[in-house]
Parts: C-alpha cells; sequence; structure tokens
C-alpha cells in the first residue's frame, strides 16, 4: 500500500515578538505510470504564500498547473507530498498588555500582574464567560524511556550499529504502523557528501533502512531527534533527516557533535487530557518528510510534556529558525489512525485531515509561543472536545465549542523563559 506524506501547513512563528509572513516552497512528487513497485517519482513544487488569505500554487517539471488537478492527484495517489520548506504559518501576535511593551521588558509581552510572574505563580484560565485562577499543573506523567541497557542517556556508536533496525536500544522509538519498519521517514540520497547539496531525493514509501538513505526516527514526548546533515540539505529547499546508513550498513551521526539520538527541547509546554478517553497528537517528522507520525497519545488525567523546539539550537531552513507543528486528533481515534498521512477509519477528520494544529517553539529571544488553529485549507472537520492554555503565559488563547478566541484562525500565546505552560483538552461546554 502507499502511503503518502505532505509538508507542514502550519508551525508557530518564532521569529521576534511580533511575527511576520514566511514565503515557502514545498514538493510534490508524482507516480511513475510502470508496473515496478513504487521507487521514485518526479518532483512537483509547490509553493505556498502566507500573506493574509492562504495562496498555493502547484508546479510540475517547471510549470504550473491547475490546483483542482493536483489535489485530486494527490487524493488519488498519483502524487504525495515530501518536506521542502520552512512551515510557512504566521502566527497571530500574542494579546498583550501594552504597560509591558516598554523599555522595562526588553519588549517581553506578558499581562501585567500586581507582581512580577514566576515558574509558582498562578494562571489565568479564561473562558468567553468567565475567570478562574487555576495553580499550572505539575506533569502527572514522566516522558517514557525506552527499555533496554543504554536509553536515552546513551552515546551512540557512529558507524557500529546496523541498519536493519530503529535503534530503540539508544532512545529512539519505533512506529509500528509507519509502513517503512518502524523509521518516520527513509529517504534514499546516495552518498552523503559534507557541504553538497543533495539534489537526487528519493522518499521511501515502503521498507527499511538501506545503504544511501537517510533514516529519520521519533523519540519520545519531551524529546526531538538530534540527527540530520546540517551542511547537506535539499538542493531545491526540501528538508531531510536521520542518521545516514553507510555503504557498509551501518549508521552513522549525520551530526556528530551531537552524539545522543534524541534530546530535550526547551521544556515548560504540556499537555493535560481532562476528557473521558484518549486524544492523540501528532508531531511532523521535520527535518524529514513532514508526515504527521511522531505520536504522542494522551489519556484521561495525565499531563504530558510537549516537545518546545529551541530556535537557538534546532533545526534551521535556509539559516531560518523553525518550530514544531502538531495535528490534534478528536477524542476516542487510535492513535495510529492518528498519527499518519491518510487514516483508513476516518479519512475526512484524522491524520492530514485532523481537526486543530498546535504550534510551538521557543524563540531566540527566550519567548515561547503557542498558537492554536484550525487545520486549513485542508480539513473542514470540527474538533469533538475543547482545549484552553494556561498557565504563565502573555493573554488567552483557546478553542471552545469549535470557535478560536479572538479570530477564525487562531490564537496565539507567549511564555517568557522559565514558565510553565499547560494546553488542556476538556469536554466542550
Amino acid at each position: 500500500m502507499k502511503r503518502f506524506v505532505k509538508t507542514a501547513v502550519a508551525a508557530a512563528a518564532v521569529v521576534g515578538v511580533t511575527a511576520q509572513p514566511h514565503h515557502g516552497h514545498r514538493h510534490l512528487h508524482a507516480k511513475k505510470h510502470d508496473h515496478q513497485h513504487l521507487q521514485q517519482r518526479d518532483t512537483v513544487v509547490v509553493t505556498k504564500v502566507v500573506q493574509g488569505p492562504t495562496v498555493t500554487e502547484y508546479w510540475l517539471d517547471g510549470k504550473k498547473i491547475d490546483a483542482e488537478q493536483a489535489e485530486k492527484g494527490i487524493e488519488n495517489g498519483d502524487f504525495y507530498v515530501v518536506g521542502s520548506s520552512k512551515p510557512t504559518f504566521t502566527a497571530p501576535p500574542p494579546i498583550v498588555s501594552t504597560s509591558l511593551a516598554g523599555p522595562e521588558h526588553g519588549g517581553q509581552f506578558f499581562e501585567k500582574a500586581t507582581s512580577e510572574p514566576t515558574t509558582t505563580s498562578t494562571s489565568t484560565s479564561t473562558s468567553s464567560t468567565s475567570t478562574s485562577s487555576t495553580p499550572t499543573p505539575e506533569p502527572t506523567k514522566e516522558a517514557p524511556k525506552p527499555s533496554g541497557p543504554k536509553g536515552l542517556d546513551a552515546d551512540f556508536p557512529s558507524g557500529k550499529v546496523p541498519c536493519s533496525k530503529v535503534p530503540t536500544e539508544y532512545g529512539a522509538i519505533e512506529i509500528p504502523w509507519s509502513g517503512t519498519d518502524g523509521w518516520t521517514t527513509i529517504i534514499s540520497v546516495g552518498k552523503l557528501i559534507k557541504g553538497v547539496a543533495l539534489d537526487n531525493i528519493y522518499t521511501a514509501v515502503s521498507g527499511g533502512c538501506k545503504p544511501g538513505d537517510l533514516c529519520s526516527y521519533a523519540c519520545p514526548p519531551g524529546y526531538q531527534k538530534t540527527q540530520w546533515p546540517e551542511e547537506s540539505q535539499g538542493a531545491t529547499g526540501q528538508s531531510v533527516g536521520g542518521l545516514y546508513c553507510n555503504e557498509d550498513g551501518f549508521l552513522e551521526l549525520t551530526r556528530p557533535k551531537y552524539t545522543k539520538l534524541c534530546e530535550p527541547g526547551a521544556g515548560g509546554v504540556f499537555v493535560r487530557n481532562e476528557l473521558s478517553g484518549n486524544a492523540a497528537v501528532c508531531r511532523t517528522d521535520y527535518p524529514g518528510n513532514e508526515n504527521m507520525i511522531i505520536p504522542l497519545d494522551t489519556y484521561p488525567g495525565n499531563t504530558y510534556p510537549l516537545t518546545n523546539p529551541d530556535s537557538k539550537t534546532y533545526y534551521r531552513w535556509k539559516g531560518m529558525p523553525t518550530t514544531a507543528q502538531y495535528y490534534v486528533n478528536n477524542e476516542g481515534v487510535e492513535v495510529e489512525e492518528a498519527c499518519t498521512w491518510r487514516s483508513s477509519k476516518y479519512p475526512e477528520s484524522a491524520g492530514n485531515w485532523a481537526p486543530t494544529n498546535i504550534g510551538v517553539g521557543k524563540s531566540e529571544d527566550g519567548i515561547t509561543y503557542i498558537s492554536i488553529f484550525p487545520n486549513l485549507p485542508t480539513s473542514n472537520a470540527v474538533l469533538n472536545f475543547d482545549i484552553e492554555i494556561i498557565g504563565d503565559i502573555s493573554g488567552t488563547c483557546y478553542l471552545k465549542s469549535g470557535k478560536y478566541y479572538g479570530s477564525s484562525t487562531g490564537c496565539t500565546v507567549g511564555m517568557r523563559e522559565g514558565g510553565t505552560a499547560t494546553i488542556v483538552f476538556k469536554k466542550s461546554s
């Protein structure tokens, strides 16, 4: 079965106090129509410019093609999308008190209280009708650590571990439903030469990691992968990441100065499930094919860390900082149906068509931006529960009964360094 992937349509912007629009480009790949197993596809470039309304353009072999034709091709399996661009969502600026915009606070936007907020301060929980004070919760569930003698804290022995399986004993997480032997993305690049851009890139839709492949992997909640070839990204903007399988069939680090496969993010952001059932949150594999395959399956009564990339150390696209994007699926959707490109059980409301996105990232000025916004223009599904962000945050942001606070395009809050924010899933009122 073919497996389709796509680039992230959105992510929280972390490029300063007021986020600016980005210009990005993306790639579709067109299926080769022959009787052989699908191995290679021709490139289609997708350009999405976000400035006011979203505009998407599709290009094939240097020529613009009709959007309806392109989208039908994606739906029918003739095309699929691979990671290629800096996420293009422009986060609405956090709602702030102007009293904090002056030099006293260096332009950091946080609501003025009777005293400066600290990491132990109470947080403001806001709905459309009332305001209450809620303590910032402590996480009730640690990020799971893989079993085995080494785990997250072990240095990976570059060039000594076979490419035949995901190295879970070094902290990576295997994804059973990926279709690519537990890896999140497998991209064939041939010989990897430091400093040379990759212009012969093919994305596997099945099978395992083999010589000449970049093999990307998932990490536990609160952690993110450390490996991508910083000086050998796609020649036309494709993002690629993971370990490299050398000609001898052994995995090599692509960022040798980072010897552990997974690292914690900047921290401070959590998800709490106050529902009756599970709710899956799926991160895109970036840099990689940007399929929403990295799972966080939340359960009632538990609080989980949500990985918050630090733009100072995380992946940079053409020198620009990037963030994490998450797809929030309806309550009750199984994680393997949620954290995938297209769900067989919920084709119009899960996976790539999940109702809601979350964007998270810590900017270079120390502020973490957190956004919730509809998964437009891809999905018209409405989330079957409410979301609210609480904690040491700059203002108000929630989704209630299908309506976003402040704007139909979503909302954003900022959190100062050392603060804590919790994204709460709760029953619709």
